[in-house]
This record gives C-alpha cells, structure tokens and sequence, in this order.
C-alpha cells in the first residue's frame, strides 16, 4: 500500500513520536507534495519539522515537487486535480487539496488525514465515485493491527499517545464503531467491503474476531 499525506495527520503522528505507523503499514511508499512541507507544516507543525526533514532525507517519505511532476509528465494532470478539488474543499484547508490531488494523480490508493467533518475530504472521498480510499490516523492503527503487525494492547496504547498529544478528544470504541461500520455492516461503497475481505484473506485472519478482542480492551 502508498498513501499521500494530509498535513494534520502528520502533525498528530509525529507529535505523538509514532510516525512508524505509516511506514509499517505503507510500505510501498509514503508522500507529500512540496507546499504541505514548505507551507502547511511551516504554518502549523514546526515543532515536528525537525523530524519530518530526516524521514524525507532518509527516504521515508517522498516529496514532490512541480518540478518532478513535470518530469513525470504529469504536472497538467495534478493542476487540473487541484483544481477541481480547490472548488469543492474551498480554499480554507489547502492541506487536504494538495494531498487529494498528489493521490489521484499518483493513483495511489490511500489518503490519509484527520479531517473527518462533513463536506471534508474523508467523508467526501467515501462518497464519491473515486479510486482514492481515506483513512484517519485510527484506521491506520486499527489496519496496523489487523495485519498483525503489533498487538491489541499496543495499537489502544498508541491510540491514546496520539489522541492526548494532539488533544483531539477522540473516542477509541467509537473510531472502532466507524471502521466496523464502513466496512463491513453499512459501507458506503461496495469496494471497501471487498478490499477489507481481500485484506482478511491475505493475512489468513479473522477480522471480526480481532476486532473484538481490541474491543475489550477498552
């Protein structure tokens, strides 16, 4: 899996010290258009730039800039993607269009950001007829576990960093509730159920049944 980056999930995942959750679970690739590290995290995440700068040196998120879209030949496509994302999010969180925008032209399948409100890019996304599947930093923990890559235990542990570092009030049970939800009781597209099925078979595992046991933990 690769996923383009929202600027506030990064800020709640570096803040907490657990950026490693998007590499262990994307592990085909982690990245971010240049304005959301020269502007966005400049703006509002210049206690984890630090940090940030040394993953991307390293290599551990790719950044593009206009210049390797270009190259790529396909800079046009990522215009006319901002663009059209601009008139629908607004021009309030540019944030979320550059990631939305970097994933489509990309065709990469995940976005990942904390901006679940209404006419938001998460909610909108699961709406819409769009190759690009969100997910929030809980899902993120809640796919980390499924795929058995750290225990119950740990992913409410790193729920709860997160969730006091950023002081986002979330609710665990709840974020547990929606990922059920979407998947597999309501979903709102039919290819979510299916890609969470094919995960299940693909990591030999109970979905439910992890579920759960994570579940009584809280």
């Amino acid at each position: 899996m690769r996923a383009s980056l929202d600027t506030n999930v990064i800020i709640h995942l570096y803040k907490a010290g657990l950026q490693r959750v998007l590499f262990d679970v994307f592990d085909e690739g982690v990245f971010i258009y240049e304005q959301i590290r020269n502007i966005e995290l400049e703006n509002h995440g210049r206690n984890i730039l630090e940090i940030v700068d040394e993953d991307i040196a390293s290599g551990k998120i790719e950044i593009y800039t206009d210049q390797k879209l270009k190259e790529l030949a396909v800079y046009k496509i990522f215009e006319n993607n901002f663009k059209e994302n601009r008139l629908l999010y607004g021009s309030g969180d540019l944030g979320e269009v550059y990631a939305i925008s970097l994933a489509q032209t990309l065709g990469a399948y995940s976005l990942v950001t904390d901006d679940t409100k209404q006419g938001g890019p998460y909610m909108s996304l699961l709406q819409f007829e769009d190759n690009v599947m969100p997910f929030t930093f809980a899902d993120v923990l809640i796919l980390r576990y499924l795929m058995g890559k750290t225990d119950a235990l740990q992913t409410v542990t790193d729920f709860d960093a997160v969730n006091t570092a950023s002081e986002l009030g979330w609710s665990f049970r709840s974020q547990i509730s929606k990922f059920i939800r979407r998947f597999l009781k309501e979903p709102y597209r039919k290819e979510d159920t299916i890609w969470i099925r094919e995960l299940e078979k693909k990591h030999d595992i109970r979905i439910k049944d992890k579920l759960i046991r994570l579940s009584k933990l809280l």
